[in-house]
């Protein structure tokens, strides 16, 4: 089985090089700079104990991968590139390539099942970073962090339960689950508050705020129906606490995936995918979600004016609700 790794940033990237580290057959997909630093120099992982460079074979695209019967797909792109990531493999696959969504929100999945029929959801918790070309950081010490997986809509299969194995064997604690949705969306309501950070900077206290989003978040989704209360999705202080999750080269984590968005420079944001989507189901309920729109609107702000996070605090925020 090789592992295809569609997206080779904090999350791609750091997957793909535990996998490399235990000698799993990896490629990644990268573009631009990121491409071009991996396929000079390797991929250089940092730890809080290591920096170690990787020699893993590097493409620009699916095509040039040359996908074959045997790979596993591992989709590690944000949401909003989804869609493009899915028509370049459709042009690339064989038939019957499964395809394991490594991504926030939980549209993805609905998404990929029009192009593929094995489709996986996975809940991805893990403290990484991807700030500069040809580098990722792992912030664990005792694990690099949890990787859930099961199949879309729901169940599990043996193709769930060797990948929940090598992701094992890899530094991760992972586990096949039959109700994977519902794990995915726990962590869609941890995700709320990344266009917070993005907006307000990671210093800011916007314990209110997020308060006021994700109640909104909660309400939506008891309205529809839908299952999310999963004790160890909440508990991310616990889980760090497990994991060993300490500074590299005397710096914590500087921010979360859409913080690293927007600091990188990368062009867009997620937002649409996180706190959209608790606004679309609100809309669909006609149950007011003004939290969470107000920050999905703030995020692409940010993003649009070329805004560094931290140009509003979370009272000036919360004064406009």
């Amino acid at each position: 089985m090789r592992f295809v790794i569609f997206g080779a940033g904090a999350i791609g990237g750091v997957v793909g090089a535990r996998l490399h580290q235990a000698d799993h057959h990896v490629i990644l997909i990268a573009r631009g700079a990121h491409h071009d630093a991996i396929a000079r120099d390797g991929l250089t992982l940092e730890t809080p104990e290591e920096r170690v460079n990787l020699k893993i074979p590097v493409a620009t695209s699916a095509q040039e991968a040359g996908l074959g019967e045997d790979d596993v797909v591992l989709l590690a792109t944000k949401s909003q590139d989804t869609s493009g990531a899915l028509a370049a493999l459709r042009e690339a696959r064989p038939a019957g390539v499964p395809l394991v969504c490594l991504q926030n929100g939980v549209e993805n999945e609905r998404v990929a099942l029009r192009v593929f029929a094995d489709v996986y959801g996975a809940v991805v918790m893990s403290p990484t970073a991807h700030l500069e070309p040809g580098v990722v950081q792992a912030y664990g010490t005792k694990l690099t962090g949890t990787i859930d997986v099961g199949r879309f809509p729901s169940g599990t299969d043996e193709r769930c339960r060797a990948v929940c194995e090598a992701l094992s064997g890899a530094n991760f604690d992972s586990t096949p689950r039959e109700d994977i949705m519902v794990h995915k969306h726990a962590k869609l309501l941890n995700n709320l508050g990344n266009a917070v950070q993005a907006v307000c900077g990671n210093q800011a206290d916007s314990g209110e705020l997020y308060k006021r989003i994700r109640e909104e978040g909660e309400a939506v989704l008891r309205a529809a129906g839908i299952g999310f209360e999963v004790a160890d999705v909440a508990d991310m202080q616990g889980r760090w606490e497990r994991w060993g999750v300490r500074e590299i080269a005397g710096r914590p984590r500087a921010g979360g995936s859409t913080w690293q968005s927007i600091t990188r420079g990368a062009g867009s944001v997620e937002t649409d995918y996180l706190n959209g989507e608790i606004v679309l189901r609100g809309r669909q309920l006609a149950i007011p979600t003004p939290a969470n729109s107000l920050m999905q609107a703030l995020a692409q702000q940010t993003l649009r004016e070329g805004r560094e996070p931290g140009w509003l605090t979370p009272d000036e925020i919360l004064s406009r609700l």
